[in-house]
């Protein structure tokens, strides 16, 4: 082997092969010093020159909750009208039981009486009283625009409606000597809201 210069160049001998062979395989090559990388948060990211930082992806909010509506409780209904009891229909029939109040509804038509009836009954409410009578009338012919037969007929229709629920607790028709069917006992409701429990 020649030199450019025209000189002819030694080669290696045996012995340098073998140990240049021997140098070369335990030689490991030189690793490129890595480079510091931030990331999207500022932190700081070790990682090789060429690789390549992807772009981190902004994080999703989470979606808002949607407020629900919530649909407001039911009312519980009232109670179904219930007549006087027993002991109560025993003790007014016998004069025992007394009557707080009274109306008389005759002559008046439907919507003098509905307003009529509703004002009565919550001063009776108001005032605590337990046993009303209200009075319709029977009705009877000729009687021309007056309306005392149809106050007979509504008055307990009236009586179911929810105005007057939360004031009555029942109503059934009046003893004889209190008008018999021309006249009601309505019992009336605790102010207060608590059960009723008299008799």
């Amino acid at each position: 082997m020649t030199t450019r210069d025209g000189s002819r160049r030694r080669g290696l001998t045996y012995e340098e092969r073998v140990l240049w062979t021997t140098v070369t395989k335990a030689v490991k090559p030189l690793r490129a010093k890595p480079q510091a990388v931030f990331d999207a948060d500022g932190e700081t990211v070790t990682a090789h020159p060429k690789a390549t930082l992807t772009p981190a992806r902004p994080l999703k909010r989470p979606a808002k909750a949607v407020p629900v509506a919530v649909p407001p409780a039911p009312k519980k209904p009232a109670p179904p009208l219930a007549p006087l009891g027993r002991r109560m229909r025993q003790r007014v029939a016998r004069g025992k039981q007394a009557i707080d109040a009274r109306l008389d509804l005759h002559g008046l038509t439907q919507s003098e009486a509905h307003p009529a009836l509703l004002r009565f009954l919550s001063n009776a409410n108001a005032r605590d009283a337990q046993l009303v009578l209200v009075i319709t009338g029977k009705g009877a012919r000729g009687e021309g625009d007056r309306e005392r037969g149809v106050l007979r007929r509504q008055v307990p229709q009236w009586l179911g409606l929810p105005e007057f629920r939360s004031l009555v607790v029942g109503f059934e028709d009046a003893h004889v000597a209190h008008g018999g069917e021309g006249a009601l006992y309505v019992r009336m409701r605790r102010r207060r809201g608590a059960p009723d429990e008299r008799r």
